[in-house]
C-alpha cells in the first residue's frame, strides 16, 4: 500500500465515525388531547362609546344671550332653565296681545250673556204683543159683524175694525218673521262672530307667549352639559346649537358586524367591553340589532348598553367589545394556539402520531371563544394535538412531548449544525 493511501486511511476512518455518531433531530413540543365541554362564541370588535340620549339645544329665535345658568360639566334635569335671551320686545308684544285677548273675552261675554239674550227676549215680546193685538182685533171684528148684522152699528165701524185687523195681522207677521230670524240666524251669527274674535285674540296671545318662551332655553332631557360654544352677550343664531346636553348615565357601544355574525346574536345577549386604561372588563348587553343593513358597508349596526351611573366612562372612547354569540353545550375543543392557517385560508393542526413524528391534519372548525376553538371534523378524541412548538415543523419531524421550557434546549442550534458539517 502506498504512502498516500496509508495517510488517507485515518481520515476516512475519522470521517466515517463522525457520520455514524450524528444524533437524530428530535423537537420537544407541548400537546394535549381534544377536550369535550361547553363553548360559547365570543366576537371581538372595535366600538365607540356614545350617549344614550343627546340634545343639541338650538334657539328658535335670534337674540343676544342675556345670561347662562349652567356651565360645561353641570348636571341638569329635564325642563331646567339653562339660559335666557334678550326678550324685552317679546314681553311687550305678549302684553299687547294679552290686552286684545281680554277685550275680546269681554266682548264675547257681553254678546253671549247680554246682547244676544236681550235681542231674543225683545223679539219674543214683540211677537207676543203682536199676537195679542191680532187676537183682540179678530174678536172686535167678529163682534162688530154681529152688531152690524143686527143693525146696531153703521158700516163705517165695521170697515174700521176690518182695517185695524189687517194692520195687526201685518204687525204679527213681521214680529213672527223677526223672531224666527233672531232665533235661527241672528243669534247664531252673533255668537259665532263673538267666538271668532275671541279665538283670534287667543291665538295671537298664544303666539306671542310662544315667542316669549323661546327666549328661555330649557333642557329637554336629564344629563350633563358637554358643550357651550356661545358666551353671555353674544348673539345666539336661530337653529345653531347653543348648548349640548348628553345623558351619560347609560352609554351605548356602537359597532358594525357582518350579517352572518349578527344573525347569531339576540337582543339582551351578554357582552363586555374593554376600555383602555381600565383593568377589568365592563359588563354590557346587546340593546339593538339593526333590522336593516347599512347601505354603504352592507353590515349590521349593533348597540351594546353599558351602565355608567358613576360617570367613569367618557363619550367618544374607542373600546374593544366582546359579544357572546352561539353556545354549544357539548363540543370537542382544542386550544386556539394549535390552529395553523395556510395561505388559502384552510385550517390544520399538527398531531403526534404513533411513530413519534408530527403529522399535519386538516380540520373543520366551529365556534371559537378566543382561547379554545370547536373542532367539527378532522380529529379523533385520542389524537395528541400539538399546542406549542408546532410552528415551522415539517411533516414527519420526530417530536417528544415535554414542558415548554425544554423546547429551546431540545432544538439543535444553527451554528452547531454548521460546525458538525
Amino acid at each position: 500500500m502506498g504512502i498516500a493511501a496509508l495517510a488517507a486511511a485515518p481520515l476516512l476512518f475519522v470521517a466515517g465515525c463522525k457520520k455514524e455518531a450524528e444524533p437524530a433531530v428530535e423537537v420537544t413540543v407541548q400537546a394535549e388531547k381534544p377536550e369535550q365541554g361547553p363553548i360559547a362564541e365570543h366576537i371581538i370588535v372595535d366600538a365607540i362609546l356614545a350617549p344614550q340620549a343627546q340634545a343639541a339645544i338650538a334657539p328658535k329665535i335670534s337674540a343676544p344671550v342675556r345670561k347662562f345658568y349652567v356651565q360645561r360639566g353641570a348636571k341638569v334635569k329635564e325642563g331646567q332653565l339653562l339660559a335666557t335671551l334678550e326678550n324685552a320686545d317679546l314681553t311687550a308684544a305678549a302684553l299687547d296681545n294679552k290686552g286684545s285677548y281680554l277685550a275680546a273675552e269681554a266682548a264675547y261675554a257681553t254678546a253671549t250673556k247680554a246682547q244676544v239674550p236681550e235681542d231674543t227676549q225683545k223679539a219674543e215680546l214683540d211677537f207676543a204683543q203682536a199676537r195679542a193685538n191680532l187676537e183682540l182685533n179678530q174678536s172686535i171684528l167678529k163682534s162688530r159683524k154681529e152688531l152690524f148684522a143686527e143693525g146696531a152699528i153703521p158700516g163705517r165701524d165695521l170697515d174700521t175694525a176690518q182695517a185695524a185687523l189687517v194692520q195687526t195681522q201685518a204687525a204679527y207677521d213681521a214680529a213672527a218673521t223677526h223672531l224666527e230670524s233672531v232665533q235661527k240666524v241672528s243669534r247664531e251669527a252673533a255668537l259665532k262672530t263673538a267666538q271668532g274674535e275671541l279665538t283670534a285674540a287667543e291665538g295671537k296671545l298664544k303666539g306671542a307667549d310662544a315667542q316669549l318662551s323661546y327666549s328661555e332655553i330649557r333642557s329637554p332631557i336629564n344629563g350633563v352639559v358637554t358643550d357651550k360654544p356661545v358666551s353671555a352677550g353674544e348673539t345666539a343664531a336661530a337653529g345653531a346649537a347653543l348648548l349640548t346636553v348628553m345623558d351619560t348615565s347609560v352609554l351605548l357601544a356602537k359597532t358594525h358586524l357582518a350579517l352572518s355574525v349578527a344573525q347569531q346574536m339576540k337582543v339582551g345577549g351578554e357582552a363586555e367591553i374593554r376600555v383602555p386604561g381600565v383593568a377589568d372588563p365592563i359588563a354590557a348587553k346587546v340593546a339593538l340589532i339593526s333590522p336593516a343593513l347599512d347601505a354603504g358597508s352592507t353590515t349590521v349596526e349593533v348597540w351594546l348598553r353599558i351602565d355608567n351611573k358613576n360617570g367613569a366612562l367618557k363619550v367618544g372612547t374607542p373600546v374593544k367589545a366582546v359579544i357572546r354569540g352561539r353556545v354549544v353545550a357539548q363540543a370537542w375543543k382544542i386550544p386556539n394556539s394549535a390552529i395553523l392557517t395556510a395561505q388559502d385560508g384552510s385550517k390544520s393542526v399538527m398531531a403526534v402520531g404513533a411513530d413519534g413524528a408530527a403529522h399535519r391534519k386538516a380540520v373543520t372548525l366551529g365556534v371559537t371563544d378566543g382561547d379554545d376553538v370547536q373542532v367539527l371534523s378532522g380529529l379523533a378524541p385520542s389524537d395528541q394535538v400539538i399546542t406549542g412548538g408546532a410552528y415551522g415543523l415539517d411533516e414527519g419531524t420526530k417530536v417528544k412531548i415535554g414542558p415548554a421550557d425544554a423546547d429551546d434546549n431540545a432544538k439543535p442550534k444553527a451554528g452547531a449544525a454548521a460546525e458538525d458539517n
